[in-house]
């Protein structure tokens, strides 16, 4: 409990100086340029011990009165001042903006992308680039834009945003850090983790089929005929055969499918379930009903997304699974 306590108080201490001395707020509106007040040098630890020891030659060179020691003592000096130029035009100019981040389940990895632009024309070595405890080390090829990715635990469903961030580098000598501060706008949506083994999908149960609409009940396997292929169509229904011979794509359409909905109810749960493992267990249904090419709706408390399929559909109701009952969770579509 102390050790948590401890833990916090030092991150609340980090948000104060942060705000203070980097200005870190909120998030910055893309692009963010480095130019020269954004960026801060400071000799490294290796610069420290490389000022120390200049400091006791130059006294060695004063005591004895040696003309090459002063000469090696200045040289040396001089190298270490001239990387600071070096180091802060490592940095400026580069200008960084958010690229997309997929979404993922909590417990992976979010892979963040930043694109940085080097606009120079020379190359910008020696780069690290720094969020949330994890860097990415890498160089900008002059006059081109990369994207640098950087992977973050998400260990909780809902918004993961990437947060406080850092550019440095130490290039040439290693004696200077430069750096520069900065919050982009890049955030992850985490989804909740699919239930390992769920049970089968609910077609029997209530709202498993649309109003109006009729089944005809000779199973997925009663064959009904062939046509045009869509986008949102399972790959398991579409006629490989006819494709083989040099057909179109068509699509396999089965009698019991016909009309069917299925409408995953969050309220027809087992009531002895959590929320989280109600979430866990709707997103392995959107998951298998999607698979499956199946139309599907979605209700939960106080939000309904009507039935449709494909993979719009299936980002929608996965990102309602992610926010719900969250601070940050959007307005869905009311039952």
């Amino acid at each position: 409990m102390a050790r948590l306590i401890t833990t916090a108080f030092v991150q609340r201490l980090r948000h104060s100086v942060d705000r203070w001395l980097f200005r870190v707020g909120a998030a910055e509106p893309a692009p963010i340029r480095l130019g020269q007040r954004r960026i801060y040098v400071l000799p490294s630890a290796a610069g420290i011990a490389f000022a120390l020891a200049l400091l006791v030659m130059l006294l060695a060179a004063i005591n004895y009165n040696l003309s090459l020691g002063y000469a090696l003592v200045f040289t040396l000096g001089g190298s270490a001042a001239s990387s600071m130029l070096h180091a802060f035009r490592n940095l400026y100019g580069l200008s960084i903006r958010p690229g997309r981040c997929p979404p993922v389940f909590a417990g992976d990895t979010a892979v963040f992308t930043l694109l940085v632009d080097n606009p120079a024309p020379r190359r910008r070595p020696a780069l690290r680039l720094g969020a949330q405890g994890q860097c990415s080390s890498f160089e900008l090829p002059a006059a081109q834009e990369t994207a640098i990715p950087i992977a973050c635990p998400a260990p909780r469903r809902g918004r993961l945003v990437l947060g406080r961030s850092t550019l440095e580098t130490r290039w040439p000598l290693g004696l200077i850090r430069a750096w520069s501060v900065f919050v982009p706008a890049a955030e992850c949506l985490v989804l909740p983790t699919p239930e390992a083994d769920p049970p089968p999908l609910p077609r029997d149960g209530a709202g498993d089929t649309a109003p109006g609409s009729r089944r005809t009940g000779e199973g997925d396997d009663d064959f009904a005929g062939l046509r045009a292929h869509r986008s949102a169509d399972s790959p398991r229904h579409v006629a490989w055969k006819v494709l083989a011979r040099g057909g179109p794509m068509l699509t396999k359409e089965f009698a019991a499918g016909q009309g069917r909905e299925l409408l995953l109810d969050w309220d027809h749960l087992p009531p002895g379930f959590d929320d989280e493992r109600r979430l866990s267990r709707l997103t392995a249904w959107v998951l298998a009903a999607e698979r499956e090419g199946l139309r599907y709706a979605l209700a939960l408390p106080g939000v309904r997304i009507p039935a449709a399929a494909g993979g719009a559909h299936r980002e929608r109701c996965l990102r309602q699974l992610a926010l719900h009952g969250l601070a940050d969770a959007t307005a869905g579509e009311q039952a």
